[in-house]
């Protein structure tokens, strides 16, 4: 489903509307896990004809902290976040890496200081560079006793790195444990994969909403996603407005959800 965000402006009939919209989602499912990949922010950045891609991501940083207000505001209790994939961390320019690497550190302390937000990377933090690192570790063990929104931060990911990461951690597991690869290969469950994911114990989103008109998962939580709805809004992230987020959770619940058929 794509939808559109149109130029409307923030003047009281869009107030009105807004108002409206939440009214809506009073009287319909919310979803508990909300997925967002912010695209469009180099697009946006060029569009503008701004000096460096960098000004895009730090204003794709300020939307997306805006978008956990929203979330946490109708009710989510879990958004994941994609901020850095391995592709990106690999093959993207040295200096935009090293602008958005401080773009994220920043959004990651500021995220940990916010409301009683609980703040957990998730992807590979030694593969990242070690201040980075750092400071998403930093911030993690600052809220882990936080039990307001649950906020993922996927950085350095990749969903099929992630699921070889988890059947690693099975197979040392069970290697520990003195068990055979015949009763590992005999015992092996989806259920347990999930739990050895970097979301162990979380569960999987409910709707996966993409910015910048793209429909694909481009290696974001496979196997989390695999019942998920999916929401794609035609907007560049750093222009993702109040009302094109409440169309979504508004859609959402609307929707029949068949998991699997």
């Amino acid at each position: 489903m794509i939808r559109g965000s149109e130029n409307a402006g923030r003047g009281p009939l869009y107030r009105l509307y807004i108002q409206r919209l939440r009214r809506q989602l009073g009287r319909g499912r919310v979803p508990h896990h909300v997925a967002m990949m912010i695209d469009g922010n180099r697009r946006w950045a060029k569009q503008l004809g701004l000096e460096s891609v960098a000004h895009g991501h730090r204003a794709g940083a300020a939307k997306m902290h805006e978008f956990l207000g929203w979330c946490d505001d109708v009710g989510v209790g879990v958004v994941s976040l994609y901020l850095l994939s391995m592709d990106n961390l690999q093959k993207r320019d040295t200096k935009e890496i090293e602008d958005l690497i401080e773009i994220i550190a920043e959004l990651a302390d500021e995220l940990s200081h916010q409301r009683d937000w609980r703040v957990q990377p998730v992807g590979r933090s030694d593969l990242l560079p070690p201040e980075l690192a750092r400071v998403l570790a930093s911030a993690a063990e600052r809220t882990r006793g936080n039990t307001g929104l649950h906020v993922n931060l996927a950085v350095g990911y990749g969903g099929r790195g992630e699921i070889v990461d988890a059947v690693r951690s099975i197979i040392s597991q069970h290697h520990k444990d003195g068990g055979s690869l015949e009763e590992l290969a005999a015992s092996l469950t989806p259920e347990q994969i999930g739990e050895h994911l970097y979301t162990g114990g979380q569960p999987d989103p409910d709707l996966v909403i993409r910015t910048s008109g793209e429909q694909r998962l481009s290696d974001f939580l496979l196997w989390q996603s695999a019942h998920s709805e999916f929401y794609f809004v035609e907007a560049l992230g750093p222009d993702l407005r109040e009302v094109d987020f409440l169309r979504a959770i508004r859609d959402f619940g609307t929707r029949n959800r068949r998991f699997g058929s």
